[in-house]
């Protein structure tokens, strides 16, 4: 079963990185995520891979203060988003570097500004698989919410206005080295982003027209054609139908079945170039028991499935 890891040290030890943080977005509550996930028993989950983890709490972020936010323009929260976001680049960033496989719980997944400089800060040349409903590719200049959950990419590729608060984000993602799939509801603004900058891109008419498994090996060609660069998979938990996972902060009806969203998890995995997963946008708040229940369930078995579990 094991896919021999090119990247991570032996003996294998993945990093649970556990970030309750909802600064990037309104609701209340997907700082819960994490915390419910770990409750779940994804660690044992995780030990009984074969894996050895380590984890040492969540990330609480109270040393962050960032009581005097006021907007900039109209980014909402900017500052504290800035300075979780930076924390959680070094952290993920220590764990790569020491050859361990870090796993973000979110948390919104305005975190992933931070978790994708983290790798890139070991690997440049990793490429980002980016599985979500939603592109989060806005700039200071298109978005009409101000939520920064919905703009982490755009910091990473480096477009846009500069934002002087996020000049920490170097922008080392380049525009062939990131792939969408799963993606439903895209702002004009951010369509219009996507085809200026060739940016790959796989919606659910792909996923429905192709298939998964095609999709899948699409978007490994066209980021990843050697087979030979480190992988960052981005999983916003709302890129799978609300059906699959409820509770979430913006769900999109048409989304990934429950099969699509773990077919995505183990393809990655059995590349052997996995180097870091985050599970985002888990938020424990919305929907009844069950759904939680439900959507926490899913959580758990997508990160086994990209850290090796199989059906058989």
């Amino acid at each position: 079963m094991a896919s021999q890891s090119r990247f991570i040290m032996e003996p294998k030890t993945t990093a649970i990185v556990g970030c309750p943080f909802s600064g990037g977005q309104p609701k209340a509550g997907v700082d819960q995520g994490p915390i419910r996930l770990i409750e779940a028993g994804i660690i044992k989950d995780l030990e009984g891979l074969g894996w050895k983890v380590k984890f040492d709490g969540h990330h609480q972020f109270e040393d962050i203060s960032a009581t005097n936010d006021p907007p900039i323009g109209i980014l909402k929260n900017p500052r504290l988003v800035s300075r979780v976001t930076q924390s959680v680049a070094k952290v993920v960033g220590d764990h790569v570097a020491k050859g361990e496989l870090p796993v973000t719980l979110g948390g919104d997944h305005s975190l992933a500004m931070g978790t994708i400089s983290g790798t890139l800060s070991k690997y440049p040349d990793a490429c980002v698989i980016w599985i979500d409903a939603h592109a989060d590719i806005n700039t200071a200049e298109t978005t009409k919410s101000g939520n920064i959950h919905g703009m982490p990419v755009s910091f990473l590729l480096g477009l846009g206005p500069k934002v002087d608060e996020f000049s920490w984000v170097k922008p080392l993602l380049r525009t062939d080295r990131l792939v969408y799939i799963g993606l439903r509801d895209v702002d004009a603004g951010e369509k219009k982003i996507l085809r200026d900058n060739n940016i790959k891109a796989f919606s659910m008419h792909e996923v429905d027209k192709y298939g998964i498994g095609k999709v899948v090996e699409i978007a490994l060609d066209h980021v990843n054609p050697g087979r030979d660069r480190p992988i960052h998979l981005s999983f916003d938990v709302d890129a799978l139908d609300p059906s699959v996972a409820p509770s979430t902060g913006t769900p999109v009806r048409g989304g990934l079945t429950f099969r699509e969203g773990h077919y995505i998890c183990e393809a990655i995995y059995e590349t052997g170039l996995l180097v870091a997963l985050d599970l985002m946008e888990v938020n424990p708040s919305l929907a009844d028991q069950a759904s939680v229940k439900q959507t926490v369930a899913v959580g758990c078995s997508l990160v086994r499935s990209a850290l090796g579990e199989t059906l058989l």
